[in-house]
């Protein structure tokens, strides 16, 4: 099992990454300021399931096919920054009355779940840091491998999970005070639209 100084130097480490905005910490925050609190709660719980699919991956070595594939790598990536500029787009073009806007979230818990799932398991570079990331706590002294990495991949889920939870309560807190000012409930959705379609666009400029 992974001895108690290496497992706290990995926690320390991992907080510090899902606690710095990232990515997905700007889509989580994103929707729950225009769908509310569940709805981010969700894209939250959808990117830590993304993220368990890259844990599995990075154990049966399918992250190190896409590291060495650039096709595969190049098909992934842009298929996951279409998907994102397609949300954003949809987002910004979108013409909700505002007093519906006011009354209900624009999007479900469930279906932000869904998206954001796509999301996650769309990003190769998410699938080559854990590929790159995990081995680096692993020591063949403490027993099995394959136990190791999937500890270590628990954890990191579960951290960033805690994060994006924290993240969205704030974020959806704000949008519904936001959502009761007509002037600014009219541009939250291109606000949040465009925000998608930067992140798709970063993930497509992302060199492997």
């Amino acid at each position: 099992m992974i001895d108690r100084t290496t497992l706290i130097t990995y926690i320390l480490i991992v907080l510090g990454f899902v606690f710095i905005p990232g990515p997905a910490t700007l889509l989580t925050m994103a929707r729950a300021a225009s769908s509310g609190t569940k709805a981010g709660i969700a894209t939250g719980a959808g990117i830590a399931a993304g993220d368990i699919v890259h844990t599995t991956m990075a154990i049966v070595g399918l992250s190190a096919i896409i590291a060495t594939s650039a096709l595969l790598f190049s098909i992934i990536k842009y298929a996951g920054a279409a998907f994102l500029i397609y949300l954003g787009i949809r987002a910004i073009l979108d013409k909700v009355p505002i007093e519906m806007a006011a009354r209900a979230p624009s999007i479900s818990a469930a279906r932000a779940f869904r998206q954001a799932v796509l999301t996650e398991v769309l990003n190769p570079k998410t699938a080559l840091f854990f590929l790159a990331f995990l081995p680096q706590f692993v020591r063949p002294e403490n027993g099995s491998t394959v136990l190791q990495l999937a500890v270590l991949g628990v954890l990191f889920v579960l951290l960033g999970l805690l994060s994006t939870v924290v993240f969205a309560v704030g974020a959806g807190r704000l949008g519904n005070l936001l959502r009761r000012h007509s002037a600014i409930a009219r541009w939250q959705g291109k606000v949040v639209g465009s925000i998608y379609c930067a992140i798709g666009v970063r993930l497509a400029l992302q060199e492997r």
